[in-house]
């Protein structure tokens, strides 16, 4: 039974790695075999292009996606925020692992006085859109590449500070002390969480990583990837989302933006734990209604050359 030896599919950047080795660990104390594989992802060659102009969702998926429908791993672990709402076909979400740290964080260069114009530099629209609509003063650079390359161009730049997850940065022990709790910003549906996926018809694979799973953080994970698919329909939107179990009863926050930050739509929920199933998607319906439709046209029309 325990024979099999589990391979663990993963990008090769220190985050991604950590992830892994976290993983392996887990499933060793069970008393499985594992065995990691490292795999090189476009998303880690293609730097200078923006990520959404890759006309591809989950660019940083989409190589281990690969590699598990060619059986070279059995499970793949990601950052659950990376992976777009629909799997690809044959995959599984098999567990979600309990949750990190939600919140984003600005790193600065020390004492920010956010009256003047500052630079910011962050890669996700979403983080661009919440700090333009909260700073209208402020310019927002673009910042790509893996955590460690970024917090590297964040000390090689004249910019005032980066927009990161702390969760990332807590994982690999890199998380400075200058950095301020963007608390007021609504995080990535599922920032913080680890998902591990594997072959739909791989029982074996299923069974031992499902032993992992924290239903917890697999409830509120899936009412914030919910809300998101319902709204964008996979085009990469500025969209935030936020749920929290607090004894019987599921808080939620969600928001959409316009790019430049100057439109918002928010919604805020307490609702009883029963009623989890639906809650994502009500509360993407009353975005909509409520202007996010108008919004999501636009971003569509902006963004267009880049979701195809």
């Amino acid at each position: 039974m325990m024979s099999k030896t589990i391979r663990i599919g993963t990008r090769d950047s220190e985050l991604a790695l950590w992830q892994a080795h976290t993983v392996q660990k887990k499933l060793n104390d069970l008393g499985y075999k594992t065995e990691i594989i490292a795999v090189k992802s476009q998303g880690d060659i293609i730097l200078d292009k923006p990520l959404y102009e890759l006309g591809i969702t989950g660019i940083f998926t989409k190589t281990l996606d690969i590699a598990m429908i060619n059986g070279q791993v059995d499970i793949a672990v990601h950052s659950m925020k990376d992976v777009p709402t629909a799997l690809p076909q044959g995959i599984v979400q098999a567990a979600v692992l309990e949750r990190a740290n939600v919140l984003d964080i600005l790193v600065h260069k020390g004492n920010p006085d956010f009256s003047s114009e500052n630079t910011i530099a962050t890669g996700s629209l979403r983080r661009q859109a919440q700090w333009l609509n909260r700073y209208p003063n402020h310019h927002v650079v673009d910042l790509r590449g893996n955590v460690n390359t970024r917090m590297q161009k964040l000390q090689d730049n004249h910019w005032d500070g980066a927009v990161f997850a702390a969760a990332g940065l807590e994982r690999i022990n890199i998380k400075p002390e200058n950095f301020i709790d963007l608390d007021w910003m609504i995080p990535a549906p599922a920032q913080g969480a680890m998902v591990i996926v594997a072959m739909g018809n791989d029982n074996f694979c299923i069974d031992a990583v499902s032993e992992l799973n924290d239903v917890e953080t697999e409830v509120c994970t899936h009412i914030e990837r919910q809300f998101l698919k319902t709204l964008e329909g996979g085009c990469t939107a500025p969209i935030g989302a936020l749920v929290k179990i607090i004894e019987d009863d599921i808080s939620f926050k969600g928001i959409l933006l316009s790019l430049d930050g100057k439109q918002k739509v928010a919604v805020e929920k307490t609702v009883p734990i029963q009623e989890w199933k639906k809650l994502g998607y009500y509360c993407a319906q009353e975005v909509l209604e409520n202007g996010g439709k108008e919004i999501m046209q636009e971003l569509r029309k902006q963004l267009k050359p880049k979701m195809n």
